[in-house]
């Protein structure tokens, strides 16, 4: 246990000094010998250190009999924390998502299934941010008078305006989805996804609120609010609790969903064509 908690340690620190030297060397500025020598020198010890601890894993894996590819997730669980797993890929999704979305793809979706589009409440937010960021952009390039300083912080400003592109481009490209058998896969971009079987619905019908709180909330009683710029459009009545999972990896049971929906009346008209569905 000594040695994955050191190697858990070891990497949830050394990749954001990894990350720190590629924004400085991406940015032009030129650092002393010794502090990439020892940059370097540390992530190759890291590196030595990750790959020891995960054969160890994978090897004690193997002995209790567990196939080559399941052996190897489980000693990746054991070293990466759940929470940098899931950030990178969360983030490697949403990149992808710019793919999908400059040919107008969506993830997901099947002949015959309704997609439900999310993102009215939010769009001009997320264009409101961008031109923000781009001004921000070109007044730090005015007003920085170190060139070092101004390329940093120029990279910086580059990848934030992709990230928050890029996290709108997943939502456009992952709808909600109302299957013909059904169930509903409601989602929200990469950060989060519950698939309700259709055996799993009790009643839906819309109903606009305004709740408080972050994106995915969760109440004593357990109501789960998927909150888009403030609102949901949408209300699901479960006749059996349903487990998620929230963006950075922690659970919760929900027995009522409450999501938003651009157009809630066609997503509850779907759903209602089941003689199950109220």
């Amino acid at each position: 246990m000594t040695r994955i908690r050191a190697a858990r340690i070891a990497v949830t620190a050394v990749v954001p000094a990894e990350l720190v030297l590629v924004v400085c060397l991406a940015a032009g500025m030129r650092l002393p010998g010794w502090a990439l020598a020892a940059t370097e020198v540390l992530v190759v010890a890291v590196l030595l250190l990750e790959a020891w601890v995960l054969y160890g894993l994978y090897a004690a894996g193997r002995a209790r009999g567990a196939g080559r590819g399941e052996a190897w997730r489980e000693a990746l669980r054991a070293v990466v924390p759940v929470q940098v797993r899931r950030l990178l890929r969360h983030e490697l999704h949403a990149l992808a998502a710019l793919g999908r979305w400059t040919v107008r793809g969506r993830h997901g979706v099947r002949p015959g299934d309704l997609a439900v589009a999310y993102t009215g409440p939010q769009t001009a937010m997320m264009y409101g941010m961008l031109f923000v960021s781009v001004v921000e952009t070109v007044a730090l390039a005015l007003l920085i008078p170190w060139p070092a300083v101004h390329r940093v912080v120029l990279v910086l400003d580059v990848y934030g305006i992709l990230i928050v592109l890029a996290l709108h481009a997943a939502c456009v490209t992952r709808p909600h989805v109302v299957r013909p058998d059904g169930s509903v896969l409601i989602r929200y971009g990469a950060l989060f996804g519950l698939a309700v079987p259709a055996d799993a619905v009790a009643s839906v019908r819309v109903e606009r609120r305004y709740p408080e709180g972050r994106l995915v909330t969760l109440s004593p009683d357990g109501v789960l609010d998927l909150i888009v710029g403030s609102q949901t459009t949408v209300t699901l009545e479960l006749n059996r609790p349903l487990r998620f999972t929230r963006p950075l990896g922690a659970t919760g049971e929900a027995r009522t969903v409450r999501f938003h929906a651009d157009d809630p009346r066609a997503l509850v008209t779907a759903l209602r064509r089941l003689p199950a569905v109220s």
